[in-house]
């Protein structure tokens, strides 16, 4: 019998793409929003960091903030860069390029309907849980069989890392949208394929060091909200 997890990666990290230039904004799939300053800075610590893992490939999706998170990565490695444009962060609909402070209460509203089971939930105009989940899942799965035996970064959004991470976990499902834990800029998930079909964390949504590093040289406003999922 043929063992399934030879059909995909040895291992695949999961990140979120750096900060944008407008972070305490709420974006989705209706603002291409690019890196902001800080943000290129994390996305070089990572590069950095992401050579010592040696990976085989990259991929990411096509929006601008992903893109120009991946693509750093990719050079450091020598290594492919390649797209998967419905790895797209999610549809906000009029949620879109609000404050945090304006679309805190309708988003946090709808993700504890999630929480609560109700998936299939949306506001007019925003993916729901299920509709994120039909989209993104086929996507990753695209992009991992692709690359049997390699070692793949996937650079996408906040809450499509959260959404992939509560479909394809062992024992994980959208209940656990609050405790799985929030996923700042570069949070990275080393996830390693099961011969059930189903992925392990071998490290779940930590930042790596030079990230870290370059957060704190670069301090940060108390009173400011970033976005995170």
């Amino acid at each position: 019998m043929t063992d399934p997890t030879s059909q995909l990666p040895a291992v695949v990290w999961l990140a979120r793409h750096a900060e944008t230039a407008v972070p305490t904004m709420f974006h989705g799939a209706e603002s291409d929003v690019a890196l902001g300053e800080h943000g290129k800075r994390q996305a070089l610590a990572a590069a950095a960091w992401f050579a010592e893992q040696k990976p085989t490939a990259v991929v990411s999706s096509a929006m601008v903030r992903a893109f120009d998170t991946a693509a750093p990565i990719a050079a450091a490695c020598g290594v492919p860069h390649l797209v998967e444009p419905q790895l797209h962060e999610r549809k906000v609909g009029p949620l879109s390029r609000m404050p945090r402070a304006e679309a805190d209460q309708v988003w946090d509203a709808t993700t504890a309907r999630w929480a609560a089971g109700d998936t299939g939930y949306s506001v007019p105009g925003m993916e729901s849980f299920d509709e994120l989940r039909a989209r993104t899942l086929p996507a990753f799965e695209r992009a991992v069989r692709a690359h049997p035996g390699g070692r793949l970064v996937v650079v996408c959004h906040g809450v499509v890392c959260k959404v992939l991470l509560l479909s394809i976990l062992r024992g994980r499902g959208p209940g656990d949208w609050v405790n799985i834990g929030k996923i700042p800029n570069l949070a990275t998930s080393a996830l390693v394929p099961g011969a059930d079909g189903l992925w392990r964390a071998e490290g779940l949504l930590f930042v790596p060091p030079p990230v870290l590093a370059a957060n704190a040289a670069a301090g940060t406003d108390p009173g400011v909200r970033k976005t995170e999922a």
